[in-house]
């Protein structure tokens, strides 16, 4: 038993990592694709942190209502929600605006030297 994980490290990176965290980096590019703010993505990770703290608890017999363990997990979902959103507002800022912006890496874009 851990401060960050329940049961076992592997039950906590599937269930928190790859499903929680997979629906948050989807969610968060959702979010971006509408032209949305970041904190929307942030804020719709509350109830997607209850449902992995369901998952935890029907599944691999965790606790459910545990304060600790549900902020470990919306911390985690709200850095990939916003991981998501900042990649895709970047992609589509470089290509929407393409004469104005240019790529500045996986989260950031530029004004081009000429515009």
């Amino acid at each position: 038993m851990g401060l960050i994980w329940e049961i076992s490290l592997a039950e906590f990176l599937f269930v928190t990592g790859v499903l929680g965290g997979g629906a948050a980096w989807m969610a968060g590019r959702a979010i971006a694709t509408s032209w949305e703010p970041a904190w929307k993505a942030a804020l719709w990770m509350l109830p997607l942190a209850g449902a992995v703290r369901f998952i935890h608890y029907a599944l691999f017999s965790g606790s459910l209502l545990t304060a600790q363990f549900f902020l470990v997990d919306l911390a985690i979902l709200v850095v990939l929600a916003l991981a998501g959103h900042r990649t895709r507002m970047a992609a589509q800022m470089t290509r929407q605006y393409d004469w104005i912006f240019e790529r500045a890496g996986p989260f950031g874009w530029r004004k081009k030297s000429g515009a």
